[in-house]
């Protein structure tokens, strides 16, 4: 059996097919009524042609009937965030979205929770969705799950790395490079015994690998590594100082490995009545909007989560569209923005 027997077909086929664009194809599924009757006839008989999506939108193209209220699956976006709670991610997902929904698409979000289990049982459970594309806020590392996505013959998006062999699509930053950052500024701020807090896996070892490699330059190392896996929020954050401060010798620094945990710290700093940055410096990844406006403000590598989420809309779109972009592969800059915290 060919690799295009194995995959489902495609909206972009029944278009060829039919002689039409692939947004053609997905109006007349969900509204009929505004497509001429030659074209209707013709992507009637392409869909029967290639079995694509039989579902009660494609019955009632033959008569030219409204369709049902539920979109048809070839209208959906699925987008896989890794912490729901996360305004960056929640941010990039709607700017991807203010970029396809007048195109006709409609996104779908779930949560993988940085679980390996559950990312599993989401991308299983795209067959029988269906879904028009595919869209991560991260990068898939099980070669098994790498594999069922490009089963699924749609494009598939990638975000928030920037590894050497995507799937298909990406728009990401080097973590490495973040972490580089932070290490170098506190390696020039003079702070000398320095904490890193954040995952053990995926994007935080790279972000520590680069905070190593920052701080290595000013002959320096990491004091202390704390790891907190899953969808770290404020209350995380809060913990993780508290486990920094229990653990006796005293720091001047400390990096966390997202902006929720580092604002949870922050809090919890203020609780105990430290001041920062003067008895302890705190850094963060992200520059999410409350990063800012707290007191003091957080010292934090910025993402420009807007930005990833419109580049990531219009690469998925030129494919929906039946093209290829020019690069489907793009690298966000990243910059360090330094606050009152350290």
């Amino acid at each position: 059996m060919t690799e295009s027997e194995k995959r489902p077909p495609r909206i972009d086929e029944v278009a060829r097919i039919a002689g039409v664009s692939p947004i053609t194809v997905s109006r007349a599924l969900r509204q009929p009524e505004k497509v001429a009757e030659d074209k209707r006839r013709r992507i009637q008989a392409a869909i029967e042609q290639t079995g694509y999506a039989p579902n009660q939108d494609a019955i009632r193209l033959r008569s030219g009937g409204r369709p049902a209220a539920v979109s048809s699956p070839s209208t959906l976006v699925a987008a896989f965030v890794s912490n729901i709670a996360n305004p960056q991610f929640s941010r990039a997902v709607r700017a991807c979205a203010e970029v396809l929904e007048p195109a006709g698409y409609r996104l779908m979000m779930g949560e993988t929770a940085y679980s390996y289990a559950r990312e599993t049982a989401m991308i299983r459970s795209l067959r029988d969705l269906r879904p028009a594309a595919v869209l991560f806020t991260g990068v898939i590392e099980l070669e098994e799950n790498r594999e069922a996505l490009r089963s699924l013959g749609v494009p598939v998006m990638e975000t928030w790395a920037y590894p050497q062999d995507p799937i298909d699509m990406l728009v990401g930053f080097s973590n490495f490079d973040g972490g580089r950052l932070v290490g170098e500024h506190f390696g020039e701020r003079g702070y000398r015994r320095v904490a890193y807090v954040g995952r053990g896996g995926g994007r935080g070892v790279l972000r520590l690998q680069g905070f190593k490699e920052g701080l290595a330059k000013h002959g320096l190392r990491p004091a202390a590594e704390l790891s907190v896996e899953g969808p770290a929020g404020l209350a995380e954050g809060r913990q993780a100082m508290a486990a920094l401060l229990a653990q006796g010798e005293p720091l001047d620094a400390a990096f966390f490995g997202n902006d929720l945990l580092a604002v949870g710290a922050l809090f919890e700093a203020r609780r105990r009545g430290l001041a920062v940055p003067g008895d302890l410096a705190v850094a963060g990844f992200g520059d999410i909007e409350l990063a800012e406006a707290l007191e003091p403000g957080l010292t934090t590598v910025r993402i420009d989560s807007d930005d990833i989420g419109r580049r990531a809309g219009r690469l998925l779109l030129t494919r929906l569209g039946g093209e290829r972009p020019e690069r489907g592969i793009e690298l966000v800059e990243l910059s360090l923005v330094v606050r009152a915290s350290g």
